[in-house]
């Protein structure tokens, strides 16, 4: 017995390390369309629990829907009650995939196990069609961990010892129900334990009244891991994964007085006991979905006064806005979270510039402040998009994921010296010319306003090639930075030529003239990073870093 129950463990490790290959491969494949799916289908409560049943039936698990539902609720994109019924379809989705895995189907394991393998043979560096390759290998796995739990668990039921570990749970609902929700809450899925339940039944280690008990705890085992992943998500992600857990443990306590009668039901069906099993899990899912859907905004009601947000205003300035850590499996998601963040950046650097030449322009201490607070948010946001992008798995990064996971990280370092080079050099020199009362000349201003908003200019196109990837963008912008060197150049000279004049103004702002200049270009080299960045990904115009 105890080679059997090693046996069966190492088949629930594997079936549960299959249910994650499947998740990651379609959530790394489709994340953007099925989070597109959840998006555009909660404006009612009827659409939202089928775009929850769909998603879920791709990813086999309701807990990765609810971290899904979770991330937009905690970016208030979503409401409770639209959240809600998301996880009912969720949970009643689970119940379908059980009930199709419980069919002997020993002969498609072979057929996902070749399919797979030979799509990652041949598409391994191919994004989407690699994920799908994982996710076919992810099938086979489950099927033939299931295949192996039937034949090890089927001589157990002869055995005299399990039986008598076993039998007291059937005269103690509640600790049985406990039972089963510990064993979810071990194996991080409601759907493993459903099926490895249904499995014990067929072998006759279980009764059908303990195994409709067990069933019950995995329902409500699964709430709880939903509800524990989003904890420290936020109040309004709690409305829904707590309002869920509320769902089913009424459901719960309603159904265990009336478990004997559902045991006789089931078992007059005359279906093999893990049909039964699993035919009770679906209909206790349903009875939920019927009883709760139309009450759902009452339990909306209830979830905002048990989890209330904070009155105090969020400084959402000083923190990420759009790097969601329950994306970091999907790199797709991630990486569009990170580069919107960085885009982020770029917008408080272009503010800085803008607020740079305000300070110049009118002698105001006050922007000067404004630009070293900024810089500080600078700091801190991308020190946050390296964090966050460092949790991302090489291995499921595709080459142009890779080479966009270079590009952002490339870009908002570029961000953060230029945002260094505004708030230590630019503003310093402002300073200095504040403090000793100078002016420049009326030309020599002029040449300096022109070339901050050449260097402006260029900043917007930087934004817009990142957001793009377009090679020809990046090309005009690097052939662009010689035209800003002939600039400066320009402007040097014409500087001399009034110092020659003995122009006062132009004597008492030289070298102010002069490193500001050199400052702008510095911000422009920085600035024409990100093209350098696309052409490289684009094999073009590699010979172009020059200068």
């Amino acid at each position: 017995m105890t080679f059997a129950l090693l046996n069966i463990i190492g088949a629930v490790a594997l079936m549960l390390w299959g249910t994650r290959m499947v998740k990651n491969g379609f959530t790394r494949a489709y994340a953007t369309n099925l989070q597109k799916v959840i998006a555009q289908n909660t404006n009612n409560r009827v659409k939202a629990f089928f775009a929850g049943l769909g998603v879920t039936a791709v990813l086999q698990s309701s807990t990765a829907t609810a971290l899904v539902v979770s991330s937009f609720a905690s970016k208030n994109l979503i409401g409770t009650a639209a959240g809600l019924s998301v996880m009912i379809g969720a949970d009643v989705s689970t119940t379908l995939v059980a009930q199709v895995l419980t069919f002997d189907l020993s002969w498609l394991i072979p057929t996902f196990l070749l399919v797979g393998v030979t799509m990652h043979h041949f598409y391994e560096h191919k994004g989407r069609k690699k994920h799908l390759a994982r996710a076919f290998i992810g099938l086979g796995i489950i099927l033939l961990s299931l295949s192996l739990i039937k034949q090890t668990a089927l001589p157990l039921g002869q055995s005299e010892t399990l039986p008598l570990i076993l039998k007291p749970l059937e005269s103690e609902p509640l600790i049985a129900i406990i039972f089963a929700a510990l064993m979810t809450w071990l194996l991080h899925s409601s759907l493993a334990a459903v099926l490895i339940i249904s499995s014990f039944a067929a072998s006759g280690l279980v009764s059908i009244h303990l195994g409709l008990l067990l069933v019950l705890g995995a329902n409500l085992g699964g709430a709880f891991i939903a509800f524990f992943m989003t904890f420290k998500m936020g109040q309004r992600p709690k409305r829904i994964t707590g309002g869920n857990m509320i769902m089913r443990a009424s459901s719960v306590l309603v159904m265990i007085p009336f478990i004997d009668v559902f045991a006789d039901f089931f078992s007059d069906l005359g279906v093999a006991g893990s049909r039964e099993i699993v035919h009770f899990h679906t209909f206790f899912n349903i009875i939920l979905a019927l009883a709760f859907l139309p009450f759902v905004t009452v339990v909306s009601k209830l979830c905002h006064n048990l989890f209330p947000t904070s009155e105090e205003p969020e400084n959402k300035e000083q923190k990420p806005l759009y790097l969601d850590s329950s994306s970091l499996e999907s790199p797709t998601i991630a990486l569009a979270g990170a580069a919107r963040e960085t885009l982020r950046i770029a917008e408080i650097v272009e503010e800085m510039f803008a607020a740079s030449m305000m300070a110049l322009r009118k002698d105001d201490l006050q922007a000067l402040n404004r630009i070293h607070k900024l810089e500080k948010q600078v700091d801190l946001i991308q020190h946050e998009i390296k964090i966050f992008l460092t949790r991302l798995s090489e291995e499921s990064l595709d080459p142009k994921e890779s080479d966009r996971f270079v590009q952002i990280l490339s870009f908002s370092t570029s961000l953060e010296h230029i945002g260094d080079v505004i708030d230590v050099s630019i503003s310093e020199l402002i300073k200095s010319k504040i403090d000793n009362r100078v002016r420049f000349s009326p030309e020599g201003f002029q040449e300096i306003i022109e070339f901050h908003q050449i260097i402006l200019k260029n900043m917007q196109i930087a934004q817009a090639i990142f957001m793009s990837e377009d090679p020809k963008l990046a090309r005009d912008l690097v052939e662009g930075k010689a035209a800003v060197r002939k600039a400066a150049s320009k402007s040097t000279q014409k500087h001399f030529q009034r110092l020659r004049e003995g122009l006062p103004d132009a004597i008492s702002t030289s070298s102010l003239h002069t490193d500001l200049i050199r400052d702008y270009r510095r911000v422009n080299s920085y600035v024409t990073n990100v093209a350098y960045s696309i052409l490289d990904t684009a094999e073009k115009f590699k010979d172009m870093r020059k200068g």
